[in-house]
């Protein structure tokens, strides 16, 4: 007999960047000469210095479980690189260690909703903010943003979209999948509304945080409004800045008893982060980030290569970002046309499949971030890749009539 799924799995979408990532290697894998610019994940290898201390971890039997929250050595370093990075100061205590940045933010969702609770998630967004909360028993608000305003969330679309069920706003800078990037006042005029709402608080997803480009310096939500510390979880994660996607290594910074709350949600799923991947996280985040110089720099130079490369194709229109290695193009124009065989492109998702089985680029169709008519491009790959990805762009989207 089939068991039958939940009904709330039922109104939870699998993510479709992971998705798009699977066909392109699927693909691949039977014979096709596939470009990938679907996966958010750096092409750089894990720095050498990190392996050795997981390598030492593993040789010193750093192999058995751990408390739920994390070894206290992790923790400790956590406190050590708010203070240090972000001149934020919280305890141990106030930090809980968890299984990739995702995971923290599912643990505080689970932790702290109740049915009918209500998220403002300003979109484009990442593409599993509104099933996570859906998972966890609430409501997703999706508020829109535009390019016109840099993709960032408005006071007065805030003031519109909060009620008495408000529980959290998400705050993603930079951003997946635009690369926007909240600055210190835009981020204080979110704070001045949250504290209107005593039972509204932020969500900061800082995952991106090293990835910002220009003058511009990173600023984080309990940074430019600390009188909200409390009312803040900061959510982080080593994947992107560190290339160790596939170790598994997140922490969330916040109010001592929603850690309590997310800790207890982590030991009844997946009991704690791989033991000695932790303590490899403690070297790394200790490290004065010097390898990630030369990561920076090439990231850079993609971004200004691929932004003003998509802008030179016929329908696709995309500005620079400032964060994160991501561009979001948009394909307005391109949407109505038809292909060499007839079949009229109606919308995003058709156009990225289009250009997937047609040129064999990967990409991610915006819909699935909230902004239908937009591509989702990682930069995070060669910048020869790059370049044959933007040719076969190029001539596939100049054959549509």
């Amino acid at each position: 007999m089939t068991s039958p799924l939940s009904e709330l799995l039922v109104r939870v979408r699998p993510s479709a960047t992971i998705a798009a990532s699977a066909r392109a290697a699927e693909l691949r894998k039977q014979g096709r000469d596939i470009i990938s610019l679907s996966a958010g994940e750096p092409d750089f290898d894990t720095p050498d210095f990190i392996i050795e201390a997981a390598n030492k971890a593993l040789q010193e039997g750093k192999t058995r479980y751990t408390a739920a929250s994390g070894v206290p050595e992790l923790r400790e370093a956590v406190v050590r690189k708010l203070q240090r990075d972000n001149d934020i100061t919280l305890e141990p205590k106030n930090i809980t260690i968890t299984c990739g940045a995702k995971q923290a933010l599912y643990n505080a969702l689970v932790a702290s909703l109740n049915p009918g609770d209500e998220v403002i998630i300003p979109a484009p967004y990442w593409v599993s903010y509104p099933d996570m909360v859906t998972l966890a028993g609430g409501v997703p608000i999706i508020v829109d943003t535009n390019e016109e305003t840099g993709f960032l969330l408005s006071e007065e679309s805030l003031e519109r979209a909060l009620t008495d069920r408000s529980r959290w706003i998400i705050l993603n800078s930079p951003s997946n999948p635009t690369g926007a990037v909240y600055g210190r006042e835009a981020l204080q005029k979110i704070g001045n509304i949250v504290e209107k709402h005593p039972s509204l608080a932020v969500m900061s997803d800082e995952i991106y945080e090293h990835l910002i480009y220009g003058e511009q310096p990173f600023t984080g939500f309990a940074q430019a409004c600390p009188q909200l510390l409390e009312r803040t979880l900061i959510v982080n994660g080593l994947s992107k800045a560190f290339a160790m996607t596939g170790w598994r290594i997140g922490y969330a910074a916040g109010e001592e008893k929603l850690i309590k709350g997310m800790t207890v949600v982590q030991s009844q799923s997946a009991s704690s982060a791989t033991t000695f991947c932790q303590w490899a996280a403690v070297t790394a985040l200790d490290s004065d980030m010097s390898f990630f110089k030369p990561m920076h720099k090439a990231f850079d130079e993609r971004r200004l290569f691929i932004t003003e490369a998509l802008n030179d194709i016929e329908g696709l229109s995309c500005s620079l970002p400032e964060g994160a290695f991501y561009v979001f193009p948009s394909c307005q124009e391109l949407l109505g046309r038809k292909s060499e065989e007839g079949k009229t492109i109606n919308n995003d998702e058709e156009l990225a499949l289009y250009a997937l089985e047609k040129t064999g680029v990967a990409m991610v169709h915006g819909g699935a971030f909230g902004a239908a008519h937009h591509l989702r491009c990682s930069y995070a790959c060669s910048i020869e890749d790059l370049q044959q990805a933007v040719e076969r762009l190029k001539i596939a989207f100049a054959n549509l009539s």
